[in-house]
This record gives structure tokens, C-alpha cells and sequence, in this order.
């Protein structure tokens, strides 16, 4: 049903349009009488729960950052089946992000292009907003993922990013550095080692006993990947994200001009799969059982998270497929993870 809609409605119409009118249906779900009925259809069984970061997750499977940039939203995705929502990216100042159109499909490759560029309301608005979500019962872990305010240069990032820590980790479950998105300019070279360390040890500091985690682009060298991942060991992070979207074009099937006007940006679902699950080895390669890595990357199916499970990851994110599955896209996943299970 919901591929058939796709096709013929959704697709139709521009999809930063779409996604919010998608977006508005699931933040109202948590007010509809029919909350616990869709809870009952959706709810991951037991045999899914995973414990990680001293919380346990209902299912490994949660919404990447990027979905629900304010938070507005973490309920009603939890309702849908997600065991965890990452909200954000958020940054200390709020933002329009950039000029639209910035949201583009690539249909044949199942893929999407985007180039938001952090648009949030800033931490300040999001703090408040989290901490009544984290008053909620039965809600999805809540995952916070900060990045640099665009007006702030990137010699003056710790001190934006320990902004957003002193708002933001009091009301998450967790918290994720973003340095590694491809829409702000220079963020990415934070990545760089001598930039990052200093920038991760601050923000640990700043958070507490809140985890705290870093996020990391697929364009990233194998070398480079493995010395970020050990940093993250040698400063007592707890985990990693792998990976943000990619700058590359290479091996799309989607009819050239449609690329040439999605123009830049990061480039997610199906096509990134492949060297997302390569991260992923490489960095379970280096690290100890105990850190956490969550996978995120080209997964559409059940197999998919099982696969990235079966690699090393922790817990397994999504946002691509989502657009193109529809909202019982939590669902499939949490039941085939299910069968598989028991079929093993």
C-alpha cells in the first residue's frame, strides 16, 4: 500500500513538503484515541531488548539524527516502533539552515541528497521541550546529536559546542558529537585528530555522566577511521556513530541531470551501505566489546540490521528508507528481526 502512495502521490511532491506533512502526522499521534491500539501493533517483543550505554533499548533499531531536528516528535516515533530517536543535529544558536530547495530524491538508487544545513531552533528551545519528553512514560531512549552554529567560526567550536553540552546532556540519554556533517562549512575538518581531541575531551568533561558519543563521515579514510577509533578508546568516550551521509557520487544509477541538480551535499540511503558496513569492521576491529557503535547507513530491511548486528554494531539507526517504506517501516523491521531470531 504505502509503496503504491509513494509512487503516486508522495513522490509528486517536493519532498522537504512531504516530510513535513509526514512529520505532522506523527508528532500528533501521541494525541489520537487511537495511540494504544497503534502501540499494540508496534510495540517490539521482549526478545528484542538490548542494553547499552547503562539504558536499555527495546529493539536495537532506532531513527537517525536528522528526522527530527527540534524533538518535536520522539513519542510519536516510539509509537511507531522505534527503540531510540536521535534528535537534532542541534547547534547553540538556531538557524534557518540553507537555501531551499535542499532535499532531493534520487529515486532509482534509493537514495537521498540533502543539504539542510543544521536547521534547528537552537538548544536553548530543544532543552525545554526534552525535558518534558523525558517525563514521558513508555518513551523511546532519547538521543541528543550537537554540531557547530554556522555563525561561529571553527577556531570558536568547543566553545559553541560546550554551550549546547551544558543545555542539552541534563536531558539526554545520551549525546552524540556531529562532526561530520557535509552542510557547514569546516565542520568536517574537526575531524581532523589535533582538532578533535581537544574538542572531545571538553565536551566529555562538560556532559557529566551523561555517554557520549561521536559521529563520523564514511569519506574518512580506513587509516583515519581506526586513529579516530582509538582515540575515542584512549579518551573514555562511549561510543561511536558510523556514518554520517557521504560526498560522493560514485556507482548511482539515477539519470545524470537529476543528480547534477540535487547538486552538493550528503548523500544517504542504499548507495551508502556498502562502506557503511565497512566502517563498522574496521572500527569493532580496534575498539573493545564494551564501546558502543551504532551502524547507520543503507539499512532497509531486517536482514540489513541483522547483518550490521552480526558485524559488531551495537544498535543499528535509519532515516533514508523511512521516506520510502512509510511509517510501519519500524515495524517490518522489529518483526523480521523477530523471525530471524527465532529461525536461528
Amino acid at each position: 500500500m504505502y509503496p503504491f502512495f509513494f509512487r503516486t502521490v508522495l513522490s509528486k511532491l517536493d519532498p522537504e513538503f512531504a516530510h513535513h506533512l509526514a512529520f505532522d502526522v506523527i508528532r500528533a499521534l501521541p494525541k489520537l484515541r487511537v495511540s494504544s491500539a497503534i502501540r499494540r501493533r508496534t510495540e517490539p517483543t521482549a526478545d528484542l531488548s538490548v542494553t547499552a550505554l547503562g539504558l536499555t533499548f527495546p529493539t536495537p533499531f532506532g531513527v537517525a539524527a536528522g528526522f527530527d531536528k527540534d524533538g518535536n516528535a520522539v513519542i510519536g516515533l516510539g509509537l511507531l516502533g522505534f527503540g531510540h530517536v536521535e534528535v537534532g543535529t542541534l547547534t547553540a544558536h538556531a538557524q534557518p539552515g540553507n537555501p531551499k530547495p535542499r532535499l532531493f530524491r534520487l529515486v532509482p538508487d534509493r537514495a537521498v541528497v540533502n543539504r539542510m544545513g543544521f536547521n534547528n531552533g537552537g538548544a536553548a528551545d530543544a532543552a525545554r521541550r526534552l525535558s518534558s519528553v523525558r517525563r514521558v512514560a513508555n518513551r523511546p531512549v532519547l538521543g541528543v546529536n550537537i554540531g557547530k552554529s554556522r555563525v561561529v567560526s571553527v577556531d570558536n567550536a568547543i566553545g559553541d559546542y560546550l554551550t549546547s553540552t551544558r543545555l542539552l546532556a541534563p536531558v539526554a540519554d545520551y549525546l552524540v558529537v556531529n562532526v561530520s556533517s557535509p552542510n557547514t562549512p569546516g565542520l568536517r575538518g574537526l575531524q581532523e585528530l589535533e582538532k578533535l581531541a581537544p574538542l572531545l575531551s571538553a565536551v566529555k568533561e562538560e556532559a557529566g555522566s551523561t555517554p557520549l558519543l561521536v559521529k563520523i563521515a564514511p569519506d574518512l579514510s580506513d587509516d583515519e577511521v581506526v586513529r579516530i577509533a582509538e582515540l575515542v578508546v584512549s579518551l573514555g568516550l562511549d561510543g561511536i556513530i558510523a556514518t554520517n551521509t557521504t560526498i560522493s557520487r560514485e556507482g548511482l544509477v539515477t539519470d545524470r541531470a537529476v543528480i547534477d541538480t540535487a547538486g552538493a551535499g550528503g548523500l544517504s540511503g542504499a548507495p551508502l551501505a556498502e562502506r557503511s558496513l565497512d566502517v563498522l569492521r574496521l572500527i569493532r576491529g580496534v575498539v573493545p566489546d564494551s564501546l558502543c557503535v551504532i551502524s547507520v547507513g543503507g539499512v532497509f530491511t531486517a536482514e540489513d540490521v541483522a547483518a550490521r548486528l552480526d558485524a559488531g554494531a551495537t544498535l543499528v539507526q535509519g532515516y533514508s528508507a523511512f521516506l520510502y517504506l512509510g511509517p510501519l517501516w519500524a515495524r517490518q523491521i522489529n518483526r523480521g528481526l523477530s523471525r530471524l531470531r527465532a529461525a536461528a
